[in-house]
This record gives C-alpha cells, sequence and structure tokens, in this order.
C-alpha cells in the first residue's frame, strides 16, 4: 500500500490549451479513490500521469512521499488493468499472469505461489490452463485483474475495467472488485465515467469536468451537498432536480412562477442574484405530508414503471421536476394534486457561476 499525492497537476498537449487544469489531490494508504466524469474530462488523462504512461507539464506526482515524475512506468511499483483486458490470446491464464513476473526474473516457486494465491481470491483456479478465447468477457477482466495483484504494487490503477461488460456482469464485478480492495486492503485509483460505479465502490469521489476537480469527498458528500451545479445533475440516477428560480419575498424562491417557501438561510443567500437554480433530488418529494415540507400545487406529466418504485414527472407552474413515488402510483397524465418538498433537501446554486449557496 502507499499514498499518492497529485500536486497542481497541469497536462497541455501543445503548449497552450491545457487539458487538465491544476488538480490537486491526495489520496491515503489503502484508500479506493474513483475519478468520474463524461468523456474528455480528464480523468484517463489523469490516471495515466500517475502510471507515467503520460507526460506532466506541471506540477508533481508522489507516491508513498516520492516525486516520480522523472520515473519509469515500470519502476513506479503500480500495476494497471486495462478496458479492453489486453490478454495474450496464445497463452494460458496461468501464462498471462506469470508473464509479468518472469519478466522481472522472479523465482518460479514464487511466480506460481502467487499465481495461484491470485487465481483462488479471484476463483479462477480452475481454469488456468485455459485460453482466453474460452473465457467470456467477466472472466477475461478478473485474468487481467488477478495478472495486477501478482505483481503486489503499491498502487492499483483500473481504467474504466467494466465498460465492456453488460449491465448484470457490471453489477457483479463491481461487488467482486469491492470486496477484492476489502480483503487486499489495497490503495487503488479507479476511473469511470458511471456515476452509480463511483457510488458504490468509492471511499473518496473526485469529480472532473473540463479538466477541472469540481469536488472530492466522500460518495454521502457529493450525493448530498454537492459543491457545484455540474455534481448535483452529474451524481445520482435520476440526478437532482435542477430548474431555474428567482429569489421571492418572506423565506421563498419562485419555480415557474409558483411562490415556494426555502429555508431562511438560502433565501437569504439568493437575494440579489438575477440568476439562481433551484435542486431537490427526486427522493426529497413526497405524496403524503411529512416533517418540515413545503406542499405545492403539481400536475402529473408522466409516469415511469420501475418496478420497485415508479418515477413521476409533475409541473410546478412552468417548471418539471422528478419525484421518486411507490410502485403503485398510477394516477394518469394532467392529475391535479398536492407535493411535499422537504425544506432541509433544497439546495439554491448561482446559475453564472454554478456555485452551491452554502450557509
Amino acid at each position: 500500500m502507499a499514498s499518492v499525492e497529485l500536486r497542481q497537476i497541469i497536462k497541455s498537449y501543445d503548449g497552450k490549451n491545457n487539458v487538465v487544469h491544476g488538480v490537486d489531490l491526495e489520496i491515503e494508504h489503502g484508500e479506493f479513490v474513483v475519478f468520474v466524469g463524461p468523456s474528455g474530462c480528464g480523468k484517463s488523462t489523469l490516471l495515466r500521469m500517475v502510471a507515467g504512461l503520460e507526460s506532466i507539464t506541471g506540477g508533481d506526482v508522489l507516491i508513498e512521499g516520492k516525486r516520480v515524475n522523472d520515473v519509469l512506468p515500470r519502476n513506479r511499483d503500480i500495476a494497471m488493468v486495462f478496458q479492453d483486458y489486453a490478454l495474450y490470446p496464445h497463452k494460458s491464464l496461468y501464462e498471462n499472469m506469470a508473464f509479468g513476473l518472469r519478466l522481472r526474473k522472479t523465482p518460479e516457486a514464487e511466480i506460481k505461489k502467487r499465481v495461484m494465491e491470485a487465481a483462488q481470491l479471484l476463483r479462477i483456479d480452475h481454469m488456468l490452463e485455459r485460453k482466453p478465447s474460452a473465457l467470456s468477457g467477466g472472466q477475461r477482466q478478473r485474468v487481467a485483474i488477478g495478472r495486477a495483484i501478482v505483481r503486489q504494487p503499491k498502487v492499483f490503477l483500473f481504467d474504466e475495467p467494466l465498460s465492456n461488460l453488460d449491465a448484470q456482469l457490471r453489477g457483479e464485478m463491481r461487488g467482486e472488485i469491492k470486496k477484492l480492495h476489502q480483503r487486499l486492503g489495497a490503495t487503488i485509483i479507479y476511473v469511470t465515467h458511471d456515476q452509480v460505479e463511483a457510488m458504490t465502490l468509492a471511499d473518496r469521489i473526485a469529480v472532473l469536468s473540463g479538466g477541472h476537480k469540481m469536488q472530492y469527498g466522500t460518495p454521502k458528500e457529493i450525493y448530498n451537498t454537492p459543491a457545484a451545479l455540474f455534481v448535483a445533475g452529474f451524481t445520482g440516477s435520476p440526478p437532482m432536480n435542477l430548474v431555474n428560480c428567482l429569489a421571492g419575498d418572506n423565506d421563498t424562491v419562485t419555480l415557474g412562477g409558483v411562490s415556494v417557501g426555502v429555508p431562511p438561510e438560502l433565501a437569504k443567500l439568493g437575494k440579489g442574484r438575477t440568476a439562481l437554480k433551484f435542486g431537490i433530488r427526486p427522493e426529497n418529494i413526497s405524496l403524503v405530508p411529512q416533517p418540515d415540507c413545503i406542499a405545492v400545487s403539481a400536475c402529473v406529466v408522466i409516469t415511469e414503471p420501475l418496478g420497485a418504485e415508479t418515477l413521476v414527472t409533475f409541473r410546478i407552474g412552468d417548471s418539471e421536476l422528478i419525484a421518486r413515488c411507490h410502485a403503485g402510483f398510477d394516477e394518469p397524465p394532467e392529475t391535479e394534486m398536492q407535493v411535499y418538498l422537504s425544506r432541509q433537501h433544497m439546495h439554491l446554486f448561482d446559475g453564472e457561476t454554478g456555485t452551491a449557496l452554502r450557509s
């Protein structure tokens, strides 16, 4: 295990336009950190700079307190798992996992010991004589992970390892990777564009957009107290409702022409701002009165049954909000009803800067 620190990391390919803008991160021993964001946000570039596969334009990468900017990838004591598995098709699973150790002149007895331990951990010890072509996608990814484990590195790097798997297998492999981290206690940096993956796996999440770090915190912090509009709209499935609003009188804001009461400290922060966004998560909109909730007249727009629950889009004035409702909700479109918004789960964002307004 090792700590990893990124100090003001900058990446530019042409010397003028940065694709990563001064990212600072501290990753502790044994921590599972996920870099998440949409395509082109710089998350894989950041990971490759930690690995030494991309040069660093500015700033420093430190592994276990040692600056490694100029250290070759093979000497950084890291192991990387790629999206495309990168297995040798003509070699058996055993040989795929042993190959890197042989290049390092590891004794054969030690190779066998490490490969068997990793194979048992990943439950592929009964298929070590098979070739990659005889395996499913999930089994191939286990081999790729096993090849990293036998290296016994200080840091594991995962670059979207589950992207090529179907939805069910992705869910199973997420669980396996989380169990693996608990057993190994390893330092892991994991890149994904899937916010569900990030929320379920991470000890801490770095949300990236346009090469900037938007927020770095635990899954609960990212979800419950997003620091920016981008974070609020990127996390959650469905994500937070975000609608334009205007600061009103007497601790209110106006959504689509409808006045809604908000906590006094939020109302105070919104005063005088010409551009505001109101945010509330779907699960914080109820169909029955709850403590510290505001009742609002709404109209059903569409319903989306999902089995265990139903997502309902309500129209409030000229704005639309999605709510998580019980599975049996079956009111037809245009039904008028009351909904209740939780005051303690309301958010306001500056519409120009995208920054969350906090007391």
